[in-house]
């Protein structure tokens, strides 16, 4: 999955950063708000692959003793970078770019035609980007036997969500942008190019908020998925040597590592032995129920001797 990843990513990074150059040319050619705006965009989402890419190269390090858990958390802290960046960079510029356009008014100047050109470039490229994602995440999501929209929803991989989030709002921005400039061209009044930079600004916003809002969730430590907690839950529920089970507690340490920690009550009558051999049964089968179990830490206790 790391490997699907970085090609995902590095696709993306291609794309954007190609034409990325193509927007601005055709920006300051055509004079156009909203290309210019769709280049503030790609610039955004070029810079963030870099830092996605940074993000699964320094995840992959292997625990040591500052970080015992691992670097897995590292995938999220970048991801939120990247969420931060794209409203930065890209929905401040595009708003404070349409809103200038309109207020400074003036006629629409020429170079519609490499405009539109690069705008038909820009489509197929990023369209391309998106159907690579779109197809990993898919996979993912068949693989967990969910839809593709909950998979996107739920999903712990920052990488592939924020290239599929992006690339979707690029091919929308291109749209945004390519009905702007064709209503400027028609009716000579530049307020539809401005409007067009504006719109491209507010979903940019859109994007980045929602980015963020998950990856701040991951960030501060959420825990398993309901369908997650109730297949750990039904490992104890079924064993007859557990009495019940006191409290499980789970946080995602990474996209595919959970942690788990339970207190539960054992029957009476087991031994030492006995305690000890279901607690290795029950690590067994937590890892079995949810394939992103990592690290898990059970706390037996016979219900006699609890306080």
């Amino acid at each position: 999955m790391a490997s699907e990843s970085h090609k995902t990513v590095y696709v993306a990074l291609a794309a954007n950063a190609g034409i990325g150059i193509a927007k601005l040319a055709g920006g300051l050619i055509s004079g156009s708000s909203a290309m210019l705006a769709e280049a503030a965009h790609s610039v955004a989402d070029t810079t963030n692959q870099l830092l996605l890419l940074a993000s699964l190269n320094r995840a992959d390090r292997e625990p040591d003793s500052s970080h015992p858990f691992g670097y897995g958390k590292e995938r999220f802290f970048w991801s939120f970078l990247a969420a931060v960046f794209i409203f930065v960079s890209g929905a401040v510029f595009s708003v404070y770019e349409g809103v200038h356009r309109i207020v400074a008014g003036g006629s629409e100047e020429g170079g519609a035609g490499i405009a539109f050109a690069v705008l038909a470039l820009a489509l197929v490229l990023e369209g391309s980007s998106l159907i690579r994602a779109a197809r990993q995440t898919r996979g993912e999501a068949q693989a967990k036997q969910r839809s593709f929209g909950h998979h996107i929803r739920v999903s712990r991989d920052p990488t592939t969500k924020t290239v599929v989030f992006e690339d979707s709002a690029a091919v929308a921005g291109v749209v945004l942008a390519a009905a702007g400039l064709g209503l400027a061209q028609i009716t000579g009044d530049v307020v539809y190019d401005g409007m067009a930079s504006i719109a491209i600004g507010v979903l940019l916003a859109i994007v980045a908020f929602t980015l963020g809002r998950d990856t701040r969730r991951l960030l501060i430590g959420e825990g398993a998925l309901p369908e997650e907690r109730e297949a750990l839950a039904r490992v104890f529920d079924e064993d007859p040597r557990v009495d019940s089970l006191e409290e499980l507690l789970t946080m995602v340490m990474g996209p595919g590592s959970l942690l788990v920690a339970a207190r539960f009550d054992v029957a009476d009558g087991l031994d030492s032995g006995e305690v000890e051999a279901l607690a290795e049964e029950l690590d067994d089968k937590l890892h079995e129920a949810v394939a992103e179990v990592g690290e898990v830490f059970l706390d037996p206790t016979p219900r006699r001797v609890r306080r």
